[in-house]
This record gives C-alpha cells, structure tokens and sequence, in this order.
C-alpha cells in the first residue's frame, strides 16, 4: 500500500485547484534541495547549456533583420528563445531563476535558509559553467562571422546596451524578467504533459525577451560572449563592419558585473523568489510550519532532515456524498479507528520496520515522536521499494526516516466513515466529468456504471487518525470492511466495533 504525500488542506473541492500549485511549487523546490550536490550542479551545468543555445538562436533569428517591423522581429527572438526554458523544464534541468521558486518550501519552514542559499549558490554556479562551455564552443566555430560578420556585431551589440542601464533599470528589468519566467513555470504545475508544459512557456518567455527584460543567466552567457569577441576579434573585423577597435572598449569583466549582473540577478530574486513565490505562498498559505530536526546521525540522505510537525493533512471534503440512506452516514471515525495500531519511530531501522509490519500483519504504519506528534509514514511499499533498491540486500544502516513520507493524509475521530469510503474508493472527478461551470470534459458517453467502474481513486487505505496534534489511532479500509460484514452477520456484531479501544495515544 502507497500512501501519497499530499499537502490538501481542509477545504470544498472548489478551493482544490487554488491549494495544489502551492502544494506543486513546494514540492518542486524540496526536490530542488533535496538533491545531491553532484546531481544539482550536473543539471544547473545543463540549464546553462540551454540557456546559452537558447540565446544564440535568437541572435541567429534576430540578425541582419533592421529593414523589418522592430516589434515581430523582437517577437520571433523571443519565441526562438523559448527553446531555452522548454528545455530546462522537459529535460529537468536546474535554472537558477526558477530555482527561486523554493522560497515557498523555505517560506512553509520546510527548509531553512541555509539550505536555501547553498542551492541558490550551487545552481548559478552550475548555469555559469554551461554558459562558458557554449560560449568556447561558439568562439571556437567562429559563429562570429556569420552573415558576413553581422551575427558577431549583433552580439557586441546586445552585450553593450545591457551593460549601460542604471543601476535601478538593471535592477527593475531583472524583477520582471523573473515575475514571467516564475509564472510561466507555475503554470506548467497545472498539467502533467509535456507537450502542454511547452506551450504554457512559449509567451511569457516571448514577452520578456521581446521587452527587453534581464535575465540574469541569459546575461551570463550573452556579455562574456561580446567581451571575448571585443578582446579577440582582430581590428580588420570591426573595420568591415564601419566600427573602430574602441567602439566597443567599455565591454569588460568589471563593468558588467558592478553595472548589469548584481542588480539583474537581484532583481530575479525579487521577481520571482518574493514577488511569485512568497506572494502565492502569503495569499495561501501564509503560517510558517516549524522545523523539528530529526535524528540524522546514522543518514546518508538529505530529503527528511527536517519534518515538518504538522505533518497530518487532513482529509478534504469531496462535496456532497454519493451515499443517502446507509447507516454509515451516521457512523464516525472514532467509532472503528484502532487505539492499538503499530506505531514505528524515525530511528528504527528499515529491517526492524519490515519485520514489525510482518508480524502484525499490517501494510504500513505511522511514524511519531517522543511526543507522539505524526512525522511520517511507512508503508510495505516503500520499504521493499529500498530493497530492492539495494538488490534484496538488507541494509543495516537505512532507516525509516530514510524511506518514510513526510506529508501524509490524515482524518480526525469526528470524520464521517462514508466521507472517507467515498474519499478512498471514489474519483468523482471521473465519475461525474463535469466541470464546476458545467462544461462536459469527457467526449465519451459512459453510463454510470461503466463511469463507476473507472472511477477507482488512488488513495491511501490506512490513514492516520489525529486529535489535538496527537495520533490516536489509525484506521484502515480493512476495518471499514470488518464493520460491514458483522452488519451482513447480525450474529457476530458486537455492540461496538472489534476495533474500538479506550481512546488512548496509539
């Protein structure tokens, strides 16, 4: 049994799709954090790769085009440019700009900022290195002199003006490049394919570069390219093209990065760190969950040093449930929750867990504190997923604070037992493929059942039960289904369920 990490607060399911590109963006910046250092400064390298092509594409398109219209010829550089961001986000590379989005996982405390910042410094570094590695390979196929000698100038050009901003238009340019580089990723949160994904970036990513907004890894790239050309290219070169060996002598190292890289990297920071990611995440979700280190002292893995205390997310209502007239309407949680349900700690060992969910024959457990606070959840799943991992090896070593997830749906003792039948066998989004204004989204004509019978949900079946931050107990689609067959067998049904204890910690 796989039970999902989620971060659904409790809500109608209108206020659903709000909620989940939050939940989206934080994952994404914990997975950014998350990774290892030779993993994230290996794709940050790939993210400067694609900016840096990205960028001679758009020179390419935009070169020797003066006699065309200035507004759809900046329009076709910035689409060709798009290629740069699609790549990063199909090919799951680390960009630096929108790297900046893990401020939200930082915000909610699921990071600190130490953390926070070492990745930051990891992954503009790594774009810097593939920047300069597209930037030797164009010096070195002399794509200077392509259109005799005007894609070259271009270049000089273009890395010229961006070093001449003030100090504040750098800077401003910088926050709204940022603020559509950031959006058009949150906007790829909302589907899963990545043809979709693609398209979602194509105009944000046009319009700031047809505005002419700053992009501070573009830049790394674009100004070290014209400052190598100025100091390499012979004075002949310049002549042919009615400039001078001084026209472009300001093109230097410490120019560029006192007058356009510090203000332009800022001002991503600001546009799509503060502006984008704290501004979605203060509109949302706005209180800061605080950090409980776990004991890491036996851990090699980074991705549960801290666990978040309010682990629980409590299950969500689906609107009006399906059931009427069934006398579990009237039933609660609290009435078949088991107050005796295994329990594991971080710190024991993942074979200690395995063989714990053996012998009580159960499918996973909850992981609590000293405090018996909720931290995770472990499930068969997940541990024989580490096995095998480890090609059946048992390792001593692993944990459960290795394997377990740290977001886990949870109901509370005065939950409706329909309401979480309804929520663990039921997608009613394919049930009832209607959208909440009306719209029909399923071109096929199903009749109910045969809906019904493709409406499987996904979800867990054992859930942890909380009550005043406290886990209390647990209960699990097999005591749900325990409960029913007593009330087929009148003669075997107890009073109260099998189930129920004194309502003690589990």
């Amino acid at each position: 049994m796989n039970h999902p990490t989620s971060s659904i607060n409790e809500s109608t399911i209108k206020k659903m799709p709000l909620a989940s590109p939050l939940l989206e963006v934080s994952q994404y910046g914990l997975h950014k954090i998350n990774k290892s250092i030779r993993h994230s400064f290996g794709l940050s390298v790939f993210a400067g790769i694609f900016i840096a092509i990205a960028f001679v594409f758009y020179v390419t398109v935009t070169t020797g085009s003066d006699a065309s219209s200035w507004g759809l010829t900046r329009l076709a550089g910035g689409i060709a440019f798009s290629l740069g961001l699609i790549l990063v986000v199909v090919c799951g590379a680390e960009l630096f700009t929108s790297t900046l989005l893990s401020s939200v996982a930082w915000a909610q405390g699921k990071l600190n900022s130490k953390q926070l910042l070492a990745c930051w410094g990891r992954v503009y570094i790594g774009n810097f290195v593939g920047a300069m590695l597209i930037l030797l390979l164009v010096v070195g196929g002399k794509m200077y002199l392509l259109d005799g000698g005007q894609w070259g100038l271009s270049v000089l050009k273009l890395a010229q003006h961006k070093i001449h901003h003030t100090w504040l238009e750098a800077f401003s340019l910088g926050v709204l490049c940022n603020l559509l580089v950031c959006l058009g990723i949150w906007m790829t949160f909302s589907s899963k394919d990545m043809l979709t994904k693609s398209l979602l970036l194509i105009l944000p990513v046009a319009m700031f570069v047809s505005s002419g907004f700053e992009h501070s890894i573009a830049n790394l790239f674009m100004v070290p390219l014209g400052i190598v050309l100025q100091n390499t290219v012979s004075p002949e070169y310049l002549l042919s093209l009615g400039y001078n060996a001084n026209s472009f002598a300001d093109l230097t190292v410490s120019h560029f990065i006192t007058s356009n890289l510090i203000p332009v990297t800022l001002g991503n920071i600001v546009g799509g760190g503060v502006m984008v990611g704290l501004g979605y995440w203060f509109i949302y979700d706005a209180t800061p969950t605080p950090l409980t280190p776990t004991d890491t002292s036996t851990t090699t893995h980074k991705a549960n040093i801290y666990t978040a205390t309010s682990a629980a997310i409590h299950l969500p209502s689906q609107g009006v449930s399906i059931m009427k007239n069934s006398s579990l309407t009237q039933l609660t949680v609290a009435q078949l929750m088991d107050t005796q349900a295994v329990t594991l700690t971080a710190q024991q060992s993942a074979t200690a867990a395995l063989l714990q969910l053996s012998t009580h024959k159960v499918r996973g457990a909850v992981v609590v504190n000293a405090d018996n606070n909720l931290v995770g959840f472990v499930s068969e799943q997940d541990l024989l997923r580490s096995w095998w991992a480890n090609d059946f090896e048992l390792d001593s070593e692993l944990t459960v604070n290795d394997v377990m997830q740290t977001e886990v749906l949870s109901v509370t003792p005065e939950q409706s037992v329909s309401e979480l039948i309804e929520f663990m066998t039921v997608d009613k989004t394919i049930l009832y493929p209607v959208s909440d204004s009306g719209v029909l989204l399923s071109s096929q004509y199903l009749d109910y059942q045969q809906r019904l019978n493709k409406a499987a949900a996904k979800r867990p079946s054992i859930y942890p039960v909380i009550e005043n931050d406290k886990v209390v107990a647990t209960i699990s689609r097999q005591h749900i289904t325990d409960y029913l067959l007593s009330d087929l067998t009148p003669d075997t049904k107890q009073t109260e369920p099998a189930t129920q204890h004194s309502h003690q910690a589990a």
